[in-house]
């Protein structure tokens, strides 16, 4: 009998340290650090100084400070904001990757978005 305690206590320890470390692990992935959220205006039909250094999870708060309608369409489809002037819209990159940008109106606003794995 003493024998079958010991086990019960052996598997019921072993599966305590098991859910204690999955429950450590959930905690270290849940501990990565948000994303940055980095605003970009556009302007006088211009993207301007597009942000460097992006990461998986980053946002980008487009704002059209224009006059005019604008867009942010990937060449690839993965996304198309259309911003009318004064009106703003969020980003949030979804994996890792470069994105060439434009608008669908204004053939001279190009860019290029690049981000990298968290």
């Amino acid at each position: 009998m003493g024998c079958v305690a010991r086990n019960t206590k052996l598997k019921i320890g072993a599966w305590s340290a098991g859910l204690i470390g999955g429950l450590a692990l959930a905690g270290a992935l849940a501990a990565q650090p948000p994303g940055r959220t980095i605003t970009v205006h556009i302007n006088g039909a211009d993207y301007g100084k597009l942000p460097t250094g992006l990461k998986v999870g980053d946002t980008i708060h487009w704002v059209n400070d224009d006059t005019v309608g604008h867009t942010v369409t990937a060449r690839d489809h993965s996304f198309d904001l259309h911003l009318n002037p004064g009106q703003s819209a969020n980003l949030t990159l979804q994996k890792d990757g470069t994105y060439q940008i434009y608008c669908l109106y204004h053939s001279t606003m190009r860019g290029v978005l690049t981000a990298a794995a968290r």
